[in-house]
């Protein structure tokens, strides 16, 4: 079983442009990601699908820097980026990631792959589009699917959102969806990357947390977050985008 972690991204963004090259203590936001997916045990290769735009070229030379292949494919049908990109790395299991995620947990990831591989789940996440029964952070938001799975996606979604997406043709069409979720529930904080007062908190977290080494993840974070609630306020209004 061949596991691929396939982290989108693209310099284009409505609300925060070029976030995922921002510069994060002592690298880009996509290298921290990166770095973090690194220490999975599970995964065994990582890919960067960005766009063919003359823009997401520095994302490809980044993803070498970083020593992990980068995919370009259409910006819009992301579905289409996404299943190429895993026919290209020859997955078995996909790893789903986005890259707007500088806080991303690899013990998350193991956990929810762990979950994939002893049961018979054809989708297991910890997001999804209920989310009544989310119960992890948002940006630490990681989906496993197989690539049988996604194909079925790809040659079957024709929708636009569904296209401009990579799983909700997925949820709405499949009964083998699992919800995996935490003990203590932790939905009301937000550590993704959307918006400029997303990059101040995470700014925070990093400056408190971060000291060369990635060696902080959920358990920590939600403490710092606990000790200091104010701030959990500079993005606490920010909400999330929704599907078109």
């Amino acid at each position: 079983m061949k596991v691929v972690a396939i982290i989108q991204a693209r310099m284009g963004s409505s609300r925060l442009p070029g976030k995922v090259m921002k510069e994060l203590q002592d690298d880009t936001v996509l290298s921290h990601v990166i770095r973090r997916v690194k220490q999975s045990k599970w995964i065994d290769k990582i890919v960067i699908a960005t766009t063919k735009n003359q823009q997401d070229q520095q994302i490809v030379l980044e993803a070498v820097k970083n020593r992990v292949e980068a995919f370009q494919g259409d910006e819009s049908n992301v579905l289409e980026r996404y299943f190429l990109a895993a026919k290209y790395a020859q997955a078995d299991v996909v790893v789903r990631i986005t890259s707007d995620c500088p806080l991303i947990d690899p013990y998350v990831i193991d956990k929810l792959v762990k979950c994939f591989d002893e049961n018979n789940y054809l989708l297991v996440t910890n997001a999804g589009a209920d989310t009544t029964l989310r119960t992890f952070p948002r940006g630490l938001d990681v989906e496993v699917f197989s690539f049988e799975a996604l194909e079925n996606s790809y040659q079957n979604a024709n929708l636009d959102y569904q296209k401009e997406h990579v799983t909700p043709y997925l949820y709405e069409n499949e009964d083998k969806v699992y919800y995996f979720t935490n003990k203590f529930d932790h939905s009301d904080y937000r550590l993704t990357l959307d918006t400029f007062e997303d990059w101040k908190l995470i700014e925070e977290i990093y400056h408190e947390l971060y000291h060369g080494n990635h060696n902080f993840y959920m358990k920590e974070i939600i403490d710092l977050l606990k000790r200091r609630p104010l701030l959990n306020y500079i993005n606490k209004h920010v909400e999330q985008k929704k599907l078109k």
